[in-house]
């Protein structure tokens, strides 16, 4: 059975989780950031889950993540 090739650009992406859930970097924290508030740029750095089908999508293109 031949290896399974992984997509570099999800593998820089996405992380897993110990439980197996799949982590993820917020968007809109690159720029303009003096319109957003305090708050809201600070829940921006924290990481998202994906939910979990798209999950399956991600653990599919990164098959040994």
């Amino acid at each position: 059975m031949p290896k399974i090739k992984t997509s570099r650009s999800a593998a820089k992406r996405f992380k897993v989780t110990k439980t197996g859930k799949v982590k993820h970097k917020r968007t809109n924290l690159r720029h303009l950031l003096s319109s957003k508030s305090r708050g809201r740029k600070r829940r921006l750095g924290s990481a998202g889950i994906l939910n979990r089908t798209d999950g399956e999508t991600i653990r599919r293109m990164v098959p040994y993540l």
